[in-house]
């Protein structure tokens, strides 16, 4: 008779992520959701997710942003994606922030979009943040509830891929309305996008959008739509896994230029993503 040897978590070691732990301690606890902070008011949190990188999650999170601002919305962006921050870059802000007993105030774009991330926490922009899961998730927490967002009518939370621990501790810790999922015309990432919207379903949050990126290229001159990766697979996925809004954006190189130049708030979708902005 064999006897399973797990090691436990010590006052020490514990990193009191109960949601990703395995262990059986009599410390464990099931998760709680999180709340902002006393002078913070949060309409809708919204999550953007890919089930891989370079698809264009960032993208598309900058662009809602942009486009709800745009119609006298209130918005903030929570860059979770701590390891790989680069929504500073594409508003075109930079720290250092401010903070008093009330939070850590974010940086503000010029079309009044809110923003924090590790990038505007470091002495210089290219510094690499080297940390280990567990903290990697206190950070995203504090995130959330020591920033003073002030009064918002969405939090737009841009996730790092794939489905690792900052994923779960949003899920579990974070009180999320929704979520928007973002793939590009591959097979591949099809089935990839399916593990992100299985984990959401399983976690009971409710996947609101598909955004298919990279979905065609258009010729300036004669108008024809070239498809670069393949023929776009977004309206399938969409249905089968009952997804109620679906948009597609084109390879576009304004786009890498607005970025480029901290102006990503310029860049006209053309409403390319009405059909997303329309269900959040």
């Amino acid at each position: 008779m064999s006897e399973t040897n797990e090691t436990q978590p010590t006052p020490d070691t514990c990193s009191h992520e109960c949601g990703s732990c395995s262990a059986t301690c009599g410390e464990r606890t099931a998760p709680s959701k999180l709340t902002p902070n006393a002078v913070s008011k949060i309409g809708k949190v919204i999550g953007i997710v890919s089930g891989k990188g370079g698809v264009g999650k960032t993208l598309v999170t900058c662009l809602i942003a942009s486009e709800l601002a745009r119609a006298g919305k209130k918005v903030g962006i929570m860059d979770a994606d701590v390891t790989g921050p680069s929504i500073p870059k594409a508003f075109g802000v930079s720290g250092p922030l401010h903070a008093d007993q009330n939070g850590i105030f974010p940086a503000e774009s010029k079309g009044g979009v809110k923003v924090i991330s590790t990038n505007l926490l470091l002495p210089q922009g290219d510094m690499p943040v080297a940390w280990r899961g567990p903290v990697i998730s206190g950070m995203v927490s504090q995130f959330f509830n020591e920033v003073n967002w002030g009064e918002l009518d969405y939090l737009l939370i841009d996730m790092p891929p794939g489905t690792s621990d900052v994923l779960l501790t949003v899920f579990q810790q974070i009180p999320v309305d929704g979520i928007v999922t973002v793939s590009a015309p591959q097979e591949l990432v099809a089935m990839i996008v399916g593990k992100a919207v299985n984990l959401a379903h399983n976690m009971d949050v409710e996947v609101l959008g598909l955004v298919e990126n990279m979905a065609y290229f258009q010729c300036d001159e004669c108008g024809k739509k070239h498809y670069i990766f393949g023929e776009p697979q977004g309206a399938e996925v969409a249905k089968k896994y009952d997804i109620p809004a679906y948009a597609t954006l084109p390879i576009d190189p304004a786009f890498a230029a607005s970025v480029d130049a901290g102006a990503i708030e310029t860049y006209d979708a053309k409403g390319a993503l009405a059909p997303i902005i329309e269900v959040l």
